[in-house]
């Protein structure tokens, strides 16, 4: 019995890492037809930098160096530098964590980013930006768009705020009082 259980979970991870995307013969009707018929069925439990080449994984992904295929990641992304269209889960890269779409997420780096989208989460780095946010950024420069939440930084700025800012340079764009240092709270 206890020899089954590594045989299973190796196992497991082979058919994740060789298992064939699905092929039909009727043509897609739309893009996001082509996209789904092009994916596997199945998400990748373990992903190590661009392999295997799905568009889902659901588990642990290894960026070392670096990793851009996958474009939804639900789990830990660890290593250097980590790229998805969306994200649930907790990023530890050394250099980058970048979310282009939304994020629900925990990201620990250098350079944090949820781009395009609504980050739902925390932020730690030198650098985090969010489109818009809710929950906290520190840093020792932290940009959103929308912030609902908090920012501990050295420089903070934000489009709209309903929160506080505390550091030594604060910017909220759409606030009676634009700037203020130590301490800046939107409402």
């Amino acid at each position: 019995m206890k020899k089954m259980i590594p045989l299973a979970l190796t196992a497991a991870l082979a058919a994740t890492a060789f298992a064939q995307e699905a092929e039909t013969d009727e043509p897609a009707t739309s893009v996001r037809e082509e996209r789904v018929r092009s994916t596997d069925a199945w998400p990748t439990f373990f992903a190590v930098c661009n392999y295997p080449s799905s568009s889902d994984v659901a588990g642990v992904r290894l960026t070392i160096p670096f990793s851009t295929r996958q474009e939804n990641v639900t789990g830990f992304d660890i290593g250097l530098w980590g790229s998805s269209l969306y994200f649930e889960g907790i990023q530890l890269n050394i250099l980058r964590n970048e979310v282009k779409d939304d994020g629900s997420a925990f990201q620990l780096g250098i350079y944090n980013s949820v781009g395009g989208g609504d980050l739902l989460g925390f932020q730690a780095g030198l650098w985090n930006e969010a489109n818009s946010m809710r929950g906290a950024q520190l840093g020792l420069v932290n940009v959103s768009g929308e912030t609902e939440g908090f920012q501990v930084g050295i420089i903070n700025r934000s489009e709209t705020m309903h929160g506080y800012q505390i550091g030594l340079v604060h910017v909220i764009r759409d606030a009676e009082l634009p700037f203020c240092p130590i301490v800046n709270i939107g409402f």
